[in-house]
């Protein structure tokens, strides 16, 4: 069976790729990956995506200003992620959340340019990826709020948890770190979550499952995700790969 990897979330605009990313994304496709959103996190790795995509037939791109990215955030600034939705390889507004675990940027400033992403996404009628950390009350009342199509990238919460996102009719968003000895909440998610509800992704250059852990990751790890899981759900690797590629593609073309 021909592998069907779909990588919800990379960063290969990343420095950690700087040494050989056209060496790297040029042989993913041989090694089953079929197609990846690369997330930006500022208006510049935004365009970074863009360009990556215009390059690579199977990448894909979303555009979006990160909380951990998003002080002194401007109109000007959103602007510009609203004209890369127009690009014919946007699919998604993203990296966008909020992020509880620095004192910086501030709370307000975050919930600002979390909404202003959000209203945007349901004025184009774009999925969102969203990064919740340590903000889960804030980031579900504004879910409730917009009601956006979207992904819950790299879930780190509870099934109770899970359950609040996956009423909203959102995805959740598993990588590596399910693969970790200590992932005992996510592996439990991962045991739990509707099948048609779960996407994979690699966050790379982090979370590389094991036994790759704290080295660079990239796309072509994800089918030691998707065994792992497999695994827990009494599938095969390739049987995980296969339908998380497919809720992928619902969510980022069928939308």
């Amino acid at each position: 069976m021909e592998r069907l990897i779909f990588d919800t979330h990379a960063h290969y605009q990343d420095k950690a790729f700087d040494a050989d990313r056209d060496e790297l994304l040029a042989s993913l496709p041989e090694k089953g990956v079929k197609r990846v959103v690369n997330c930006g996190t500022t208006a510049e790795s935004s365009k970074q995506c863009k360009t990556l995509s215009e390059r690579y037939d199977y990448l894909y791109f979303a555009a979006g200003i990160h909380p951990e990215d998003c002080a002194g955030t401007t109109d000007e600034d959103l602007a510009g992620i609203r004209a890369f939705t127009q690009h014919e390889k946007c699919v998604a507004i993203g990296e966008i959340g909020l992020d509880n675990h620095y004192p910086e940027p501030s709370k307000e400033e975050q919930l600002k340019v979390f909404e202003a992403q959000l209203q945007m996404a349901k004025e184009l009628s774009l999925p969102v990826i969203i990064h919740d950390r340590e903000a889960h009350g804030d980031t579900m009342e504004l879910l409730k709020k917009y009601r956006p199509a979207g992904v819950m990238h790299c879930f780190s919460g509870s099934v109770e948890m899970s359950k609040e996102v996956l009423s909203l009719g959102l995805y959740i968003g598993l990588g590596g770190a399910v693969t970790f000895k200590n992932a005992k909440k996510a592996v439990q998610v991962a045991q739990s979550v509707p099948l048609d509800r779960l996407l994979l992704e690699t966050d790379c250059p982090y979370m590389a499952p094991t036994p790759y852990r704290g080295k660079r990751n990239d796309s072509a790890l994800i089918p030691l995700v998707a065994g792992f899981i497999g695994e827990l759900r009494g599938k095969t690797c390739e049987e995980i790969l296969k339908i998380t590629a497919a809720n992928a593609d619902a969510l980022f073309f069928h939308n």
